[in-house]
Parts: C-alpha cells; sequence; structure tokens
C-alpha cells in the first residue's frame, strides 16, 4: 500500500502513521536520551543501540532500557506507554575513554530486581560485563586484544545459557566466550574443528580452560549481525560480502545461503516461528528467505538507502483457519510441541502453534500474516505484511482480499468467495525475546506451477511480462536443502569445547560463496556519499577488497541463491514514514509499543493502537505540531 507511504516531503517528520490495527502514535514525553535533550553530533561515531530487559520487580515497573550514544552508555527505567521519562535519574551511566560501546545485550534468565548481566562490545574489541544496578563491573574479555583487535559489531547471550556468549567483529570472526573463563595472557592457539565452504570453526588449544571456547571465520569482511532462531538451535550470519549464512550452531553445519542482490548485508532476523529469515542492506531491499526451502521467496522494496535494521513483530500476527483436513500429507513434519527447548526457552504460544502447523496440509493452509518491520539510512520506518500470496505461490487465488495488504494480488477467477483476514494480537510478555516453537517441515507436494501472472512491482522497478520465468517452488537451482528428518554430520562440536546444548538435525549444505559488485542494468541505486561519511573505514574499505570474487559472484544471480528481479515477489510497505532527520538505527517491537531510534541519540517510543494509556492525559501526539523530537 504505497499510498500510506506519507513523510515523502524533504523535512517533515511523521508522528504518527495508520495501519489496518489503527493508529500508531509517538509519544514525545517517552522519548529517552542523553539527559540535556542535546543532539548528538553523529559524525564519526558507531551506530546509537538499544537494549531491554524485564527484571520480573513487584511494581508492575519491570522494564529496563540500555542505549549508547556516542563515547556514552544509558541505563535507565523504561516506562514505556505508561509514564514520562524522567531522563535526570539514570540508574548507571558510564563514559569510556578511547573506545566507544558499539552493541551491548541483556541476559534474560538471569535478570533481577537487584542484579542484570549487561554485555558491552566496544570499537576496539573489547567486550565488558557489567551490572549498571549494583554498577559493577565484573569482567572485562579481550582486554589485551590479543584474541581481536577489530570492532565489535555484534553481542549475544546463547539462548538457554547463563554463561555463554556470542561476539561477531568486523574482522569476520565470531568468538564463543564463557563468563566464568579467563581470557589468558598470550594469544590463543587454534586447531581445526570443522571446515565449509568460505567458513570454518577452530577451538582453542589450552592445558586449562580460557576464552574463547571457539572461533568461527565467516565469509569475506565484516560479519555485520547475526541473530539466533526462536529456539537457539540455529544461528543466522550477515556478511559485508553479501551472503546471509545460516548455520546449525552445535554442530556447526551450513545449513543454506542466500545473496543480496549487491552490496552487504547489514541486518538479520527470524520469524517468530523460525520458518522465515528477512535480511537487510547496502541494496536498499528487504529480502524474505524461507529457511525450509532454502530460497528467497521475496523481496521488499521501500528504502532509498541501506537498511540498518529488520525486525517481525512479534505480537501482531493475523491468522485465519481453514477448512480442517481430511487427513495429514506426505510432510515431514512430526505434529507435535517440542517444549523442551533447555532452561529458559518459552513454549510457544498458541498462534505459533497455529503458525507451526501451516504447511501440514495440501488443501486450504491456515491464512497467514506475518508483520515485520525495517529502519534504514534514509530516516524512515517501513512496515511490511507476508501473507500466503507469497507463501503459496502455486495455489489459485480463491479468496479476495478485503484487508489492507502488500500484495495486490488478481481475484479469484474460480468463485469470487469473499473472505476477510481476522486480526489476532498476540501477546508476548518477554517483547522480542520470546522463544518459540519451530516446525522445520517442509512443504509436500508442491507442484511445479510458475508464480500468478499478476505480482505486484513497485514503480520505481522495471516491470517484466513474465515475471515467473525460471522461477518454481521447487527450483532449487545449485542448492538443496535439508530434510527435518536428516540426522547431522559430525559431531558436536559444541561438546568438543566442554559444553552440553541440544544437537542440531539438519545436515550440511554448501553453496557458493563470494560477492559481485551492483552491475544490475534493471536495479541501481544511487548512494549519498554524505550519509555513508561516518561509517568507519574499514567498512568502507571492505566494499572494494574483494575484486576477485566478481565472476564466480555472477554465477549466484538466478538461482535461489539469489534471483533476478523478476523472479520472485516485489513486497510494496503497508507503511512507509519518515520518521527522524538522522539515520535509524534501532527498530524494536514491544507488547504495546514499538522503540525506533536514530544516530543523534534520541530513542522514541510509537504507542500501538489503545495503547497510549496515561501519557493521553499529559500528551497529545495527535494534535502536537511539534516533529522536532525525533
Amino acid at each position: 500500500m504505497a499510498a500510506e507511504g506519507g513523510g515523502k516531503e524533504t523535512n517533515e517528520i511523521k508522528t504518527q502513521f495508520t495501519t489496518r490495527e489503527g493508529v500508531y502514535k509517538l509519544l514525545t514525553h517517552s522519548e529517552y536520551s542523553r539527559p540535556n535533550r542535546v543532539p548528538f553530533n553523529s559524525q564519526g561515531s558507531n551506530p546509537v543501540k538499544v537494549s531491554f530487559v524485564n527484571v520480573n520487580d513487584q511494581s508492575g515497573n519491570g522494564d529496563r532500557i540500555c542505549f549508547n550514544v556516542g563515547r556514552e552508555l544509558y541505563f535507565y527505567i523504561y516506562k514505556g506507554v505508561r509514564k514520562a521519562a524522567d531522563l535526570s535519574k539514570p540508574i548507571d551511566k558510564r563514559i569510556y575513554k578511547g573506545t566507544q560501546p558499539t552493541c551491548h545485550d541483556f541476559n534474560p534468565l538471569t535478570a533481577t530486581a537487584e542484579s542484570v548481566s549487561l554485555l558491552v562490545g566496544f570499537s576496539a574489541g573489547q567486550v565488558q560485563l557489567i551490572d549498571p544496578i549494583k554498577k559493577e563491573t565484573s569482567k572485562l574479555f579481550n582486554e589485551e586484544r590479543l584474541i581481536d583487535k577489530s570492532r565489535v559489531t555484534c553481542v549475544r547471550w546463547v539462548p538457554g545459557s547463563e554463561s555463554l556468549f556470542l561476539v561477531a567483529h568486523s574482522s569476520g570472526s565470531m568468538y564463543l566466550y564463557n563468563m566464568e573463563n579467563t581470557c589468558g595472557t598470550t594469544a590463543p592457539h587454534y586447531q581445526l574443528l570443522k571446515q565449509g565452504e568460505n567458513y570454518a570453526v577452530h577451538t582453542c588449544k589450552s592445558k586449562s580452560a580460557r576464552n574463547p571456547l571457539l572461533r568461527w571465520t565467516v565469509g569475506e569482511g565484516a560479519l555485520n549481525e547475526f541473530a539466533f532462531s526462536p529456539d537457539g538451535k540455529f544461528l543466522a550470519c550477515a556478511s559485508q560480502d553479501g551472503f546471509l549464512r545460516v548455520f546449525g550452531f552445535d554442530a556447526a553445519e551450513l545449513h543454506g545461503t542466500m545473496k543480496s542482490y549487491f552490496g552487504g548485508l547489514l541486518c538479520v532476523c527470524w520469524s517468530p516461528d523460525g520458518r522465515y529469515i528477512v535480511a537487510g542492506g547496502e541494496d536498499d531491499l528487504v529480502t524474505v528467505w524461507s529457511f525450509t526451502d532454502c530460497k528467497v521467496i521475496a523481496r521488499g522494496h521501500g528504502h532509498k538507502s541501506w537498511v540498518s535494521v529488520v525486525a517481525f513483530d512479534h505480537c501482531t500476527t493475523s491468522v485465519e483457519d481453514g477448512d480442517p483436513p481430511a487427513e495429514f500429507s506426505g510432510s515431514d513434519e512430526d505434529f507435535h510441541e517440542q517444549i523442551h527447548f533447555g532452561a529458559g526457552r518459552d513454549r510457544a504460544n498458541s498462534s505459533h502453534s497455529r503458525l507451526s502447523k501451516r504447511n501440514s496440509t495440501d488443501s486450504r493452509p491456515v491464512s497467514v500474516t506475518y508483520r515485520f518491520g525495517s529502519v534504514g539510512q534514509d530516516t524512515q520506518l517501513c512496515l511490511w505484511d507476508l501473507t500466503e500470496d507469497i507463501f503459496f505461490p502455486h495455489l489459485p487465488l480463491s479468496r479476495t482480499r478485503t484487508q489492507t495488504n502488500v500484495m495486490n494480488a488478481s481475484s479469484s477467477p474460480a468463485t469470487g468467495q469473499t473472505i476477510t483476514t481476522v486480526s489476532i494480537t498476540t501477546t508476548n510478555s518477554s517483547g522480542t525475546n520470546g522463544k518459540d516453537n519451530v516446525s522445520n517441515s517442509s512443504s509436500s507436494g508442491n507442484p511445479a506451477n510458475s508464480l500468478p501472472g499478476s505480482l505486484p512491482r513497485s514503480n520505481s522497478l522495471p516491470h517484466s511480462t513474465n515475471p515467473a520465468v525460471g522461477s518454481t517452488p521447487n527450483s532449487h537451482t545449485g542448492s538443496s536443502c535439508s530434510s527435518s528428518g536428516s540426522s547431522t554430520k559430525g559431531n558436536n562440536i559444541i561438546d568438543s569445547a566442554f559444553i552440553t546444548n541440544s544437537v542440531s538435525k539438519f545436515a550440511s549444505l554448501s553453496l557458493h560463496d563470494s560477492r559481485k559488485e551492483r552491475h544490475e542494468k534493471d536495479h541501481k541505486r544511487n548512494f549519498s556519499m554524505g550519509q555513508i561519511s561516518n561509517k568507519s573505514s574499514d567498512k568502507l574499505n571492505q566494499l572494494s577488497s574483494s575484486r576477485t570474487a566478481k565472476a564466480e559472484a555472477a554465477k549466484t544471480l538466478g538461482t535461489t541463491q539469489c534471483p533476478r528481479m523478476e523472479e520472485v515477489p516485489l513486497l510494496e510497505p503497508l507503511v512507509c514514514k519518515k520518521i527522524a532527520h538522522e539515520r535509524l538505527t534501532v527498530l524494536i517491537f514491544l507488547e504495546d509499543c514499538l522503540v525506533t531510534a536514530c544516530q543523534e541519540g534520541f530513542v522514541c517510543t510509537w504507542a500501538r493502537p489503545g495503547k497510549v494509556g496515561l501519557l493521553s492525559s499529559q500528551n497529545n501526539p495527535a494534535n502536537s505540531p511539534s516533529g522536532t523530537v525525533v
């Protein structure tokens, strides 16, 4: 629904936007920033990042927020839509010299009202473990920079673990740490444990336990972001070489890959049920990749510059049940709930359980709409809907859409029956940290029919008279995806590193790993060098460091790794709004709001429809003329 776009005026900042659920409103009194509220001079600084944790205190105000601005790190009580932010009383504030915080992550398993474990990565390569409630600094990892000297790009606690965490660097390496171990006084020596197509895993050779436990080397150039699947068993990595690589985490088996249209991938996220991965990057697109089929199923065009963050909305999911099937098809899926994901992993809620059974029948599947969002360096927020028109392109369209939809699909030639998709809002109390059941089955019995002739196209991209050429649901060109019934190849590498965890169930998969320069004539982008001048020099150097891979990269174009633009559906955003003056660096969906942040250091709260709460009497964003808060 491009008409909902708005925000195309040069400097007009939007303070609300409308979706089918209602109106999202900016709560100006719920803005978090540095206490002086002065815009931060972002030139040369690392992106502003935000982390949340719930400490489950008795007051009902258990949310805590952490964000970095330049050399500063702040920790506040997050009052969200309930009360105005009080910036004069941070729980903790830290100012660093000689290095800047780049990313951070709370451990939700150990968080209490008296203590939280916060990991902070830095531009010089160190990782600090702090407790901002007790105002303690318990440990500093890679202190002497003997493990890696490059910038920390992403840090995450391993799901279900109280002591293990994973750290990615701009060198392209990831390291697995145990907070109980030291890092040693000498540089670590490594022994090869696992090797595949453009990735390798090494274990640290040492007579005594020390960090890192493992070193992953993934692709070429920086590893910009990684994300664990909702069940914690798989790891998706977005790299500067333009590849998304998905691994079985415990066994380090490559499950599948995807290639950006051009340029590096900057961000990645999983759908709540683990079936789909969305990635964004320097091609200005959001790309939807099917975990089950190991192929690109859609692209989204709405941003005018690099996409910096993608995130699924765990709380807004539309589900419509079809007719109950007479019998199950011959799918590899076992139709039972797997609830033992390990300590601290939540059971899938009823909506996600219904999602996990979506592919169980050939007849009328459950109609699902996933909501995800993206923000970029163009200062725009985009919201997207994924519908079954994308998931099941081989099925006839036997119903007419009556809701606002990203798909302008043709109406049914068969029945003309009109069915309204019901919006069911599901609540996940842990916000974006919910762990949901992942059902890794392949759709069975997909006929190799081409896509519907009328696919949604963006006006700014070339149209094709036959969008479906070379694109069938089962055309795994140059790749194959292991079935859910396959057992893993090789031993559990985490066990080799003295860690007990769940065992991956997927076989390895080796695909082409290379990067290509943007050479396609049908999809060029104009980059503003002024917008990227504040990016680190190593990132710019990496853009031109792989020239020898050009010829090899061209092989991926037209395959399921990187389909041509006309070979997959092109989504248009449900909402596309300019909401900041500086590039956007944060998008987080919470139960009653969504949170964005820009490089000026302003963290903004957008109340979901009907969730304005107590602030409605203090502030009416709908009538507020002020858009300068962002």
